[in-house]
């Protein structure tokens, strides 16, 4: 039993010796004993279930103002979700030792990824967590949501902790650090990668989402820890004076960078060959990945695990092992000597990289599959339809994930800044077409959905795999 004074010792209000056996936000999970903590959203007010969540057996409503009902137990906050994040990092109290977060446009999976890759290397038991899921030695959980709900988050926090599992890299999405879902986690470092268009379906401006994602330095780091920060990033110079304002360290990589300086970057096959220097020393490097992004997202995760202790002649050795994250320039297989490759890119700023990465590498035509998810900022629709037939030689437009919108509409949008790009709605079909086309030195890349397993229509999510659908065209192609 844990008393609720405790856990939310950082509010005010008179909660006597009420005592808790769970936390819940969702009052269809609701369990007796649990505090329910009623949200606020855009469209629902938690407010409203406390009648069903005291039906359910809560002890308490934990909100921002009273319910209206019989005398229920009620405790008031200022902030119900950072009252919630809070208490959620006291009610699963353990947590591993060394826990780093990433926040930024793109890159956070990648850096994910490679920050455990790194730590494993050096012989860490390490976890990474995010957009595709929990992946470590003792758990691994597919998964949809790039930063999870607080308790859900600190639930996978806990049990990997008691896995054994001392070393955890987080990515922090602008959701997540604007809605305190990360609050209650206790950092020891941070990064920022980079900033481009991407969520104006849910912040106001560019500078309101710069705003949510800066709250992982100005508020959640720990003064005097160190954030690493890719110094090429157009947003750079705003990010390191933040940095400094709020007392944290920044520890720059790139081009640029002060802490890690990348001297020289060059095409070795399908690697990059890298000159770094570091506190004096110059390393040599061979990245086994493909383009200049992920020589940025290895530089961040470098910085992150160097932030954290590790000697830095043994971080950069291990970069020599790293391995692409999963749908992110992932290659699918081969045919007639083309390759074919399936990415994440579904924002302007990524499709525009991972094209820009792959053109040195071929020889013949790149084509590009792709579509924009419905209920999302329309905004970047023409965009991407612009970079794909400026970058690409062939585009082809189909659909993602339409959700709720008329997927024809979606693909009008695209089409208008895409002269010449071919239209096939079923993305199955246009993978296939794709596939079809391709002959010795070609590419084809299919971007959007990467490690998706599945197709959002109307309300209801269709088995779909662009990776499993590319193998399964290349074989009928063959």
């Amino acid at each position: 039993m844990t008393v609720l004074a405790e856990l939310l010792r950082d509010s005010a209000g008179p909660w006597g010796g009420l005592e808790v056996l769970g936390l819940a936000s969702d009052s269809r999970k609701v369990k007796p004993g649990d505090a329910f903590f009623a949200l606020g959203g855009v469209k629902d007010d938690g407010l409203e279930h406390a009648a069903e969540a005291f039906a359910k057996g809560a002890s308490v409503v934990v909100g921002e103002r009273a319910p209206q009902g019989p005398g229920w137990p009620f405790v008031q906050v200022g902030d119900a979700r950072a009252a919630l994040a809070l208490a959620c990092g006291r009610f699963y109290a353990e947590q591993s030792a060394c826990i780093v977060a990433v926040t930024g446009t793109s890159g956070k999976t990648s850096v994910a990824a490679f920050v455990r890759q790194i730590f494993a290397a050096l012989g860490r038991e390490a976890a990474s967590l995010g957009t595709i899921g929990v992946v470590s030695r003792p758990i691994n959980v597919y998964g949809s949501l790039t930063t999870p709900d607080p308790i859900a988050l600190h639930q996978m926090l806990q049990r990997l902790a008691r896995a054994g599992v001392t070393h955890v890299a987080l990515e922090a999405s602008s959701h997540g650090l604007d809605q305190k879902r990360l609050d209650g986690v206790r950092l020891a470092a941070g990064a920022f990668t980079n900033l481009s268009r991407d969520h104006l379906d849910y912040h106001r401006d560019m500078q309101d989402y710069l705003r949510a994602k800066l709250r992982l330095v100005r508020e959640l780091a720990p003064p005097g820890a160190p954030f690493v920060i890719d110094a090429d990033s157009e947003v750079a110079a705003e990010v390191i004076e933040a940095t400094r304002a709020s007392g944290r360290v920044p520890f720059t990589v790139g081009v640029k960078g002060e802490t890690i300086e990348l001297r020289e970057s060059r095409r070795d096959g399908f690697a990059t060959a890298l000159a770094l220097h570091h506190a004096g020393l110059d390393h040599r490097v061979t990245l086994p990945l493909p383009g200049d992004f992920q020589v940025s997202n290895a530089l961040v995760a470098a910085g992150l695990a160097i932030a954290c202790g590790e000697d830095s002649t043994r971080v950069f050795a291990a970069l020599e092992g790293l391995q692409g994250a999963p749908g992110r320039l992932e290659r699918i297989g081969e045919v007639r000597g083309a390759s074919v490759i399936v990415d994440y890119a579904h924002k302007p700023d990524a499709l525009e990289k991972a094209l820009l990465a792959l053109r040195p590498f071929v020889s013949g035509k790149l084509i590009v599959v792709f579509g924009c998810g419905g209920d999302r900022d329309p905004g970047k629709r023409p965009i991407m339809g612009e970079i794909a037939t400026r970058l690409a030689d062939v585009a082809i437009v189909t659909d993602d994930n339409p959700r709720s919108e008329n997927p024809a509409a979606i693909r009008s949008a695209i089409l208008a800044a895409a002269p010449g790009a071919r239209e096939i709605g079923d993305r199955a079909e246009a993978i296939g077409v794709g596939v079809g086309m391709l002959k010795t030195g070609d590419a084809l890349v299919i971007a959007g959905k990467g490690h998706e397993t599945g197709q959002i229509v109307g309300d209801r999510t269709l088995p779909f795999s662009d990776a499993d659908c590319a193998r399964a065209a290349i074989e009928e192609s063959a």
